[in-house]
């Protein structure tokens, strides 16, 4: 039997990537003839048009550092994020009082408009640390209410059995609310990444520091060169779905534990 289920596996894994292979043909297809029917490369260039973009730019020597940068100002502000999701999330899953006293700032951050933070960011901060807050404005919510009810779904009976038996209180965090905590923050990670990701690369569209995906949209962008603007999409694209990657494997290594 568990072989037959590692074969059933094998082949619903090999379906899945072939429907999703179709669909990204139908995709670029659909893109071509949408293409053609606009006949003006300034308006919709086709997939070859884009591709010879995106080879072009990554041949260019500021390809490297505006890629690195972006990357790095998408950590720096997840790790901001995370930090104070940590501080703030456990207690608030442990204290309902202490969770009330946050609620509102956090539904504040996630209510106010990106574009209203980005301006506001651009006169207190220089323009190099502007992604980095709109990114860790974007995902620290995010990070914290997950974590928050993480710890709300700890199962109560194992904490009072802890309690009983007088662990300490750094075995009950590590061995019964972390474990408890993981799916949520796996979760609220790939979310609030995909989200913090976008908002960085907004960020640098809006700010200009010298190097950046969103910098470079932007140049391509004032001189019409669509294709150069659809290629960084596509880059961007491609890097959020590494990020996604990452995330998946780390936490099934994480996790392995449930299996």
């Amino acid at each position: 039997m568990p072989l037959v289920a590692n074969y059933l596996m094998k082949n619903s894994s090999t379906r899945n990537r072939i429907i999703s292979l179709i669909v990204v043909l139908i995709l670029i297809i659909g893109w071509e003839l949408l293409s053609r029917s606009f006949n003006s490369r300034q308006i919709l260039p086709g997939p070859v048009d884009t591709i010879s973009s995106l080879i072009s730019i990554v041949g260019k020597p500021d390809f490297l550092s505006s890629l690195g940068i972006t990357i790095f100002r998408g950590l720096v502000g997840f790790l901001l994020a995370f930090a104070c999701a940590i501080l703030i999330g456990i207690p608030s899953g442990m204290n309902p009082g202490f969770e009330a006293g946050f609620k509102p700032i956090l539904i504040t951050i996630r209510s106010t408009p990106v574009i209203a933070i980005i301006l506001l960011a651009l006169i207190w901060f220089h323009v190099d640390q502007v992604p980095v807050f709109i990114g860790f404005l974007t995902m620290f919510p995010i990070l914290t209410i997950n974590i928050t009810q993480g710890i709300r779904e700890t199962d109560p009976g194992l904490i009072q059995m802890a309690h009983l038996y007088h662990i300490r209180k750094k075995r009950i965090l590590t061995d019964i609310y972390w474990p408890s905590i993981l799916p949520f923050l796996f979760s609220g990670i790939s979310t609030s990444v995909g989200f913090g990701w976008r908002s960085v690369i907004i960020g640098e569209v809006l700010s200009q520091p010298r190097y950046g995906i969103g910098s470079m949209m932007q140049d391509a962008h004032s001189y019409l060169l669509v294709s150069e603007v659809i290629a960084w999409t596509l880059i961007a694209i491609l890097v959020g779905a590494a990020f996604e990657l990452i995330i998946r494997g780390v936490e099934k290594r994480s996790t392995v534990w449930k299996r």
